[in-house]
């Protein structure tokens, strides 16, 4: 059974996409292309590996064994030609609470984080809710897609102490080329800004795009990175909150360290130790499927929004299978007031459930992000709902 030409009912097993639509856009009924999970079921080597830890009845606290950080070194180095020792590698229970543990570890109250907004929402709240500056570097819209304002970037690195790098970035789907990672690590190396990689996307590259992890590179030139990554969204298993930070420096590993042995996150999800490791080692054939089915949902939607002329466009990602809808035309063309206005009409009209742009900070108005992580004839229903809806005014 191909898992990938095989619709799911996930609706009543306690998934967040599914099963909260009510509580937070006011209606069940909806079709949910939102939050950033897969409609897919896991490759069938995982189904196995948790099938036989349950297989043993008890689930007390786990150590992360030997062959976990063997895992993530083998698959580094198979995806992205990184090779990382096994001792940088520190366990952590999901890229957003390390996110926070790092903001309190390596900054001070006052202390400026440096962000590229728009931006996944976690990234640009945490500085705020943790008492730090928060310093936007509003990437601009180019031609060909968003690339980064450097003159602006510079300004703000001047007083920060952190730059938070989304690669590739969530929403807008670039993939960041050699030359760009180059300079943000010279910027950084020049006002002393330590760099936090969220790199939880960088198995999602569409051909010829190809992630470059920026520690690889920032080793060359004596420059610290911390970079954060996940088996969750390449093989669909969030919910076992099991993720990793890979920190080649030692001082700031053992700080960092610290941080998570304080915060008593120091024994794992005995089910998330063992997918990563499934997935890592016998997920290969099956993350090729899914990089093929990606592409094809991808070609569904830019197709259809460059046949219809519905006041939307966007630029084709570089990498994820997050799309990110320009609506600005589309609001003139039904007068649509705002962004809540706006995030209304795909509810009530269109009968959709996506992320509004202005969650990912004030760039990101009149935007709109759409998950097509799910099965074709899902995505063409919701197509053509939003065609009828538009047309109908």
């Amino acid at each position: 059974m191909n898992p990938f030409d095989t619709p799911l009912d996930r609706r009543g097993s306690d998934c967040v996409k599914y099963d909260t639509l009510a509580d937070r856009f006011g209606r069940a009924d909806l079709i949910p292309l939102w939050v950033a999970d897969l409609d897919f079921s896991a490759p069938d080597a995982v189904t196995r590996a948790l099938q036989q830890r349950a297989a043993h009845p008890v689930f007390g606290y786990t150590r992360y064994p030997p062959e976990f950080f063997a895992a993530i070194v083998q698959w580094q180095l198979s995806q992205h030609g990184w090779r990382i020792d096994p001792t940088a590698v520190l366990p952590v229970p999901g890229t957003v609470p390390a996110l926070a543990l790092i903001v309190q570890a390596f900054s001070q109250s006052g202390d400026g984080i440096v962000v590229q907004t728009p931006i996944y929402p976690p990234i640009h709240q945490l500085p705020v809710q943790h008492g730090r500056r928060l310093l936007e570097n509003p990437l601009r819209e180019h031609t060909d897609g968003f690339v980064i304002d450097w003159p602006h970037f510079e300004q703000q690195l001047a007083q920060a102490k952190l730059f938070i790098l989304c690669a590739p970035h969530n929403p807008v789907g670039r993939v960041w080329r050699e030359d760009e990672l180059i300079k943000i690590i010279q910027l950084c190396r020049k006002y002393a800004v330590l760099i936090v990689a969220d790199e939880v996307h960088a198995d999602l590259c569409f051909a010829p795009h190809r992630h470059i992890p920026i520690a690889r590179l920032a080793a060359a030139e004596g420059v610290a990175v911390i970079t954060l990554n996940a088996p969750s969204k390449t093989f669909n298993v969030a919910g076992l909150n099991t993720a990793y930070a890979i920190v080649e420096d030692p001082e700031r590993r053992t700080t960092l360290q610290h941080h998570i042995q304080q915060a008593g996150l120091t024994s794992g999800n005995p089910f998330g130790i063992a997918a990563l490791i499934a997935a890592y080692q016998s997920g290969h054939e099956w993350h090729h499927g899914l990089m093929r089915t990606l592409h094809a949902r991808r070609a569904q939607v830019l197709d259809f929004f460059q046949n219809n002329d519905l006041g939307i466009r966007l630029h084709a990602p570089e990498a994820t299978y997050l799309l990110w809808l320009d609506c600005r035309a589309l609001m003139s063309r039904l007068a649509l007031a705002d962004d809540a206005a706006l995030a209304q009409f795909f509810i009530e009209h269109a009968g959709l459930a996506l992320n509004p742009g202005v969650s990912f900070g004030s760039p990101g108005s009149g935007f709109m992000r759409l998950n097509i992580g799910t099965h074709e004839s899902v995505l063409h229903q919701a197509l053509t709902q939003l065609h009828r809806a538009i047309l109908a005014g």
